[in-house]
């Protein structure tokens, strides 16, 4: 496994890791209001109850948003920790460089187009 990623690359990614850590950071809080998951949801279930079946629906997409950003954070935070180690740019699954192009589009990545399309025709099959 060698190293295809430049010193000049990878600090170009965890700039690109460090702007999308923050931009989430900010969709959070602006969503949040600065509260927990836990308090946002209780929030949103003291509030008025009138048209309850929409405010449920509401509060089942807010929370959902909140939980994707949530996730996606984990994932960028996890990347910053690891885009200077030897082993950051390679595939998971096969151990094949990802590209770098992959990269820059999502630096948080952790397979290779293929691994990542495998892994999610993988996923679809056993929700069906």
């Amino acid at each position: 496994m060698t190293a295809l990623l430049t010193p000049d690359q990878r600090t170009r990614l965890e700039a690109a890791l460090k702007q999308r850590q923050a931009a989430l950071d900010a969709q959070l809080a602006e969503h949040q209001g600065g509260a927990s998951r836990v308090e946002m949801a209780a929030e949103l279930r003291a509030e008025d109850t009138h048209d309850s079946r929409e405010r449920d629906a509401d509060r089942e997409v807010e929370l959902a948003r909140a939980d994707r950003e949530l996730a996606e954070l984990g994932q960028v935070s996890a990347a910053l920790r690891r885009v200077h180690e030897p082993d950051f740019g390679f595939c998971a699954d096969c151990g094949e460089a990802i590209r770098f192009e992959r990269l820059l589009a999502e630096p948080w990545a952790t397979r290779c187009v293929g691994c990542a399309s495998a892994a999610e025709g993988h996923q679809a099959h056993h929700r069906l």
